[in-house]
């Protein structure tokens, strides 16, 4: 990895050596935040003593000379960076967030001085493309000959387009179907760009979708009972979230206990035991559960009938169920064996 270091820092300095005047340095070097710091065209002004506009206009005429430059080969050590940089993004699916490209470059997680680096020579090479940071897309770099930024976007649109239509998360496999892609590793990349999606679980969608980016510890432990499929203890739902890929999952049981008993979409269903509404469980007592029985078959039901149906609803006791059966404000023995809803 320091030959990597070495080539990149190599090619900064190559580049920058071009730049004739001093000032415009300063220009290029703050404005991409290659010392780490990335300032803006009216802090650099007020610093150099001229307009917003004018330091704009000497940036966008220094970065033309650089990629004539970089084009004429005055830049010795370029290509070699270009080779690199190609390299990593051919492996990585020929785009890349920067911060992912720098890592996987560096050996380690970049400082905000060596991903400049990588944007600045991003800028200024024929054969690389680089996409800005907005509120859509992730800072990122691309291999010039797939398309530039536009290009790049485009594709990421369709990624959306097909995921919203579909309305729920999708495999990369299942997009790879959908899409006309060379490779599934292309659509991974290009997905990872946008801030309009989210992945957890080998599943993309978008990022306000819980199910892929859940943002707080309902939404964790709604993913958490969606991917186990049938109902868990609170305590099992703890262990499953700090087993889990969450970028945040320092939770404790009791909050995850507190949450479950607000939010509307688990419902207690035995001692600690929770299930989702979706799955079909209502909120109630076992009474409420034997009443809505009842209710639903809309004829008396044997008791053994009564308890099969209560404890596909609720785990709880057969005892227990008997128990809220003998009720008789609620429930009524129309014979040996049969029970239905008390008259009122």
């Amino acid at each position: 990895m320091e030959q990597n270091v070495s080539i990149i820092e190599n090619a900064i300095k190559g580049s920058l050596s071009i730049i004739e005047q001093e000032r415009e340095r300063e220009i290029i070097s703050r404005r991409f935040g290659l010392s780490g710091q990335k300032e803006t065209l009216e802090q650099i002004g007020e610093l150099l003593n001229i307009t917003r506009e004018r330091v704009r206009q000497l940036e966008k005429a220094i970065l033309v000379r650089l990629r004539i430059g970089a084009d004429e080969e005055q830049i010795p050590d370029l290509p070699t960076a270009e080779k690199l940089i190609i390299r990593n993004l051919t492996e990585l699916g020929r785009v890349a967030r920067t911060t992912d490209l720098a890592e996987r470059i560096y050996g380690h997680k970049a400082t905000p001085a060596e991903r400049a680096g990588l944007i600045f020579l991003g800028s200024i090479s024929a054969n690389l493309t680089t996409i800005d940071e907005n509120d859509n897309y992730y800072s990122a770099l691309g291999i010039g000959e797939y398309g530039n930024a536009k290009d790049v976007q485009t594709r990421a649109e369709e990624i959306v387009e097909v995921i919203k239509k579909n309305k729920e998360p999708m495999t990369i496999d299942q997009l790879d179907k959908a899409l006309d892609y060379e490779h599934p590793d292309h659509i991974k990349a290009i997905a990872s760009i946008s801030k309009q999606l989210a992945s957890l679980n080998g599943y993309w969608g978008l990022a306000k979708w819980p199910t892929v980016n859940p943002k707080n510890i309902r939404d964790k432990i709604f993913v958490v009972l969606e991917a186990h499929k049938q109902p868990m203890h609170f305590s099992e739902i703890a262990t499953a979230i700090s087993n889990s890929n969450f970028r945040r999952k320092n939770v404790t049981i009791q909050a995850i206990h507190n949450e479950l008993i607000k939010d509307p979409r688990f419902v207690l269903i035995g001692r600690g035991i929770y299930a989702l509404s979706s799955w079909g469980y209502a909120k109630g007592t076992v009474s409420d559960i034997i009443a809505h029985v009842l209710k639903e078959a809309g004829e008396p039901l044997t008791r053994e009938e009564v308890v099969k149906r209560v404890l596909h609803a609720r785990k709880v006791k057969e005892t227990t169920v008997l128990l809220n059966l003998q009720n008789k404000e609620l429930f009524e023995k129309v014979d040996k064996d049969s029970y239905t809803l008390a008259k009122k």
